[in-house]
């Protein structure tokens, strides 16, 4: 396997979150030469909140090698720790812990530096890192994680620069709000759970939601898929994203849904597992701030310090000392400043901006693959979750391992 040297590596893999990290063991399976860069679980743990838990199951929460043997519960038998099924909320700080136990066990030639540009060159790529020095790769796979998408609704472009109005991607700690009110627009996990931590840690959260009501999620019926009455295992299956065949057909097959029209895909990535707080958070959350439904948002403006938010519902107007976007994640390739221009124009995207991808995950430049949420579009909402990276990861090791045998 060659790490740093003079040999140049077959690719080059572009983060080390989750889906960064799985990639990177699945190419040391397949026998391809590469160097990974960034900081391992640096996305979890700067851009997500202290004292949050994961809303996947433990066995939905595992990140892909090749011997299966590196899963959650790996993890914490390793650790000493007992092995947990459906009902156990994943702290964050567990899952980060996870992640970076992965990292050493799986992946430890990480280099934990920053890539700052990566440009199309003769034969592949030129991939150059923050602190100069210049890599040619023939294969790139893109694995920079959720925070270059993240989503701020056109509502709230004019607080953008005034300090009154974040995405909750910028916070790994909700405490520094407490005392102040803030208003989180959004209706998902996101939304429901900051609010709740918000509120735990003395500030006066009000959820402002455009839909009609807030869900929540149905408990497991059982803690493993195997002790589940049989009625249920046979009408409703289990599966990595919840039960149910719908949801069995987006966690195992997600090949096929490459093959729906754009618009259907479109419409399936944004409602399919839509917003919704998980079966847990619904006790922390009832009763105990106020929850606007039914008020789209209209507009914003800074006022004196404050933020003013013209509500469409019977709340017209709401004022708050900071404004908290729990609005998503929305895949945009002309929003990786890690790539070229000139790269970026060559990639073909749908209307919204997501690449298109073949079947290994590879984009229209050859050689050039995205992983993650910005392989969503064409392959459906399991690439949201964890539980998504052992297909994407699969796939672009056998697919960089093909490229690599039939050119050599």
């Amino acid at each position: 396997m060659q790490g740093r040297g003079t040999v140049e590596p077959e690719a080059v893999v572009i983060g080390a979150g989750p889906y960064g990290l799985a990639t990177a063991a699945h190419l040391r399976g397949a026998g391809v030469s590469f160097r990974a860069f960034g900081e391992p679980m640096a996305g979890w743990r700067e851009g997500m909140p202290a004292g949050m838990f994961l809303k996947s199951t433990p066995r939905a929460s595992c990140i892909s090698d090749p011997s299966g043997r590196y899963g959650f519960n790996d993890f914490r038998h390793r650790a000493g720790r007992g092995t947990v099924g459906d009902t156990y909320p994943i702290p964050l700080d567990e899952f980060v812990e996870y992640g970076e136990w992965f990292q050493r066990e799986r992946v430890p030639e990480l280099e934990r530096t920053q890539v700052a540009r990566v440009e199309g060159a003769p034969g592949g790529f030129r991939v150059t890192l923050e602190g100069g020095e210049s890599v040619a790769a023939r294969s790139v796979v893109v694995s920079t994680g959720l925070r270059p998408f993240a989503y701020l609704p056109p509502e709230l472009a004019a607080l953008a620069g005034t300090g009154l109005c974040s995405h909750t991607s910028e916070h790994a700690d909700l405490r520094k709000f407490a005392g102040q009110r803030v208003a989180v627009v959004g209706a998902g996990q996101s939304a429901l759970e900051s609010a709740a931590l918000l509120h735990e840690a003395g500030a006066s959260p009000t959820v402002v939601v455009r839909g009609p009501r807030v869900i929540f999620g149905e408990p497991p019926d059982a803690d493993l898929p195997a002790s589940r009455p049989l009625t249920a295992r046979v009408t409703r299956p289990s599966s990595n994203l919840g039960p149910g065949w719908g949801m069995r057909a987006y966690a195992d097959i997600p090949w096929l849904f490459r093959f729906l029209p754009d618009e259907a895909r479109a419409v399936r990535v944004r409602r399919v597992l839509g917003p919704a707080g998980a079966w847990w958070l619904e006790e922390r959350v009832d009763g105990l701030f106020p929850v606007l439904t039914g008020h789209p948002l209209a507009a914003a403006e800074a006022v004196d310090g404050t933020v003013r938010l013209s509500l469409e519902g019977p709340t017209e107007l709401l004022e708050a000392d900071h404004v908290l976007a729990a609005t998503g994640y929305r895949a945009d390739v002309a929003r990786l400043a890690v790539l070229d221009e000139g790269l970026r124009r060559a990639i073909r995207t749908t209307a919204a901006g997501a690449p298109r991808l073949g079947p290994g995950l590879e984009s229209s430049v050859p050689g050039l693959y995205f992983t993650g949420l910005a392989a969503a579009n064409t392959f459906g909402p399991v690439m949201r979750f964890v539980c998504g990276t052992h297909f994407a990861a699969n796939r672009i090791g056998r697919h960089v391992a093909a490229r690599s045998n039939r050119d050599a």
